[in-house]
């Protein structure tokens, strides 16, 4: 690969990174839409690696390339919703299990523990406040990828992690203060530590239910028919 090809490479990789960021952090809502050129100019770079870009977010399902007139943020369903929480049970399950077997010791669960933690302390009265419990908590469940040494298995959960996530802030601070959630946390870091696959899979298994009835009651709630 030449010095040409590798910053064309790198420019995509920021331009990916950016557009993404935007999508997921809600800066650009669902029906956003914007030419080429002008993200080329908002990040300051040319329309190659802006195009590179878009096309890897419409294969994620977060954008809709449109000929001649750029792209549109795409919207997430209730029907969306339910189908990603399905794939992430199911798959997330599968590194649970694989952590479990390991039989991890208490320095390599140390990341969930301190995870969890500060889930709990960003809930007190004057502690830090739903966003950075909501930041804990993704940093608990991709370290949890992480263990599972399985680099497929971590690539393709985070992809729906993401397809997930703009529906999840969204809606944070329309759902119950999440203890319940807090509690589910650790109680997976116990059963993870005693080596119970089939225990920290069921514990699991029943908070990802648990975080999708909750998420899909808020669309029938509010009468959203996507977000």
């Amino acid at each position: 690969m030449n010095a040409l090809a590798r910053l064309s490479e790198s420019m995509a990789d920021v331009a990916l990174r950016e557009l993404r960021r935007r999508i997921l952090d809600n800066v650009w809502p669902p029906g956003y839409q914007a030419l080429e050129q002008e993200l080329a100019l908002a990040l300051g770079m040319s329309r190659t690696p802006i195009h590179e870009a878009l096309i890897c977010l419409q294969n994620e399902g977060l954008v809709k390339v449109i000929p001649r007139r750029g792209m549109r943020v795409l919207p997430v369903s209730a029907e969306d919703m339910r189908e990603i929480y399905e794939v992430l049970t199911a798959l997330e399950c599968a590194a649970v299990e694989m952590v479990a077997l390991r039989r991890p010791g208490e320095q390599e669960l140390r990341p969930l523990a301190d995870a969890t933690r500060d889930m709990a302390l960003a809930l007190e009265d004057g502690g830090a406040g739903l966003e950075a419990w909501a930041a804990a908590d993704e940093r608990f469940h991709k370290q949890l990828l992480v263990l599972c040494g399985n680099r497929q298995l971590h690539d393709t959960v985070l992809n729906y992690w993401d397809r997930a996530h703009r529906a999840r802030m969204f809606t944070l601070k329309l759902r119950a203060k999440p203890v319940n959630s807090t509690q589910e946390h650790l109680a997976l870091v116990e059963r993870l530590l005693a080596g119970d696959a089939q225990g920290a899979v069921a514990i699991n298994k029943a908070h990802r239910q648990r975080a999708s009835a909750e998420l899909l009651s808020i669309f029938e709630r509010f009468n959203l028919q996507q977000m």
